[in-house]
């Protein structure tokens, strides 16, 4: 049992964590063993991502001072809450985890302000991180470049090739 010091503890790290968190994932873990949930969590924290296991009615209090507050619904049951500044990352993570351990339930989330039901938290995890993005577009912007150094050069190397015959086919005065 927490003392009200602790409560109140609680509470403004949690809203704190609301209010400057991007993404914001909710989950159920019931049937969750403490080794499946550390293997969790270590994977979450290789990303910046704190996972944390709430107390739902000290949760709800926090929410109501946040922009997370339409979240307030999610909080019933065994929840956890995946804080982080990536969203795709965090759905990839915990959607992965739901994949391979089907205790855990992806239930919802924010990402910037945007809330999320399940389906939309799948979605997200679908999408590309912002690093695949970046190398999906150079790769993109490489391609044209690279056809046409390789046009040139072929085209060079056939004017050379030309006017070396040209050169030979010439009487040499």
């Amino acid at each position: 049992m927490l003392t009200k010091e602790q409560k109140k503890n609680y509470i403004s790290e949690m809203t704190t964590q609301f209010e400057n968190s991007k993404a914001v994932m909710v989950t159920h873990y019931q049937g969750l063993t403490m080794t499946q949930l550390d293997e969790l969590r270590a994977k979450m924290r290789e990303h910046g991502i704190i996972f944390r296991i709430t107390k739902n009615r000290i949760t709800k209090l926090a929410l109501e001072k946040t922009k997370c507050k339409d979240l307030s619904d999610l909080f019933a049951g065994p929840t956890a809450v995946a804080f982080g500044e990536d969203a795709i990352m965090s759905a990839r993570i915990l959607s992965k985890f739901a994949k391979d351990n089907e205790n855990l339930k992806l239930i919802g989330g924010i990402m910037d302000n945007e809330v999320l039901d399940q389906a939309g938290v799948q979605n997200v995890a679908s999408l590309p991180t912002l690093d695949e993005a970046r190398a999906n577009i150079v790769g993109i912007l490489n391609a044209p470049a690279s056809k046409l150094v390789s046009i040139l050069l072929a085209y060079s190397e056939k004017m050379s090739s030309l006017s070396a015959e040209n050169s030979e086919t010439q009487p040499k005065e």
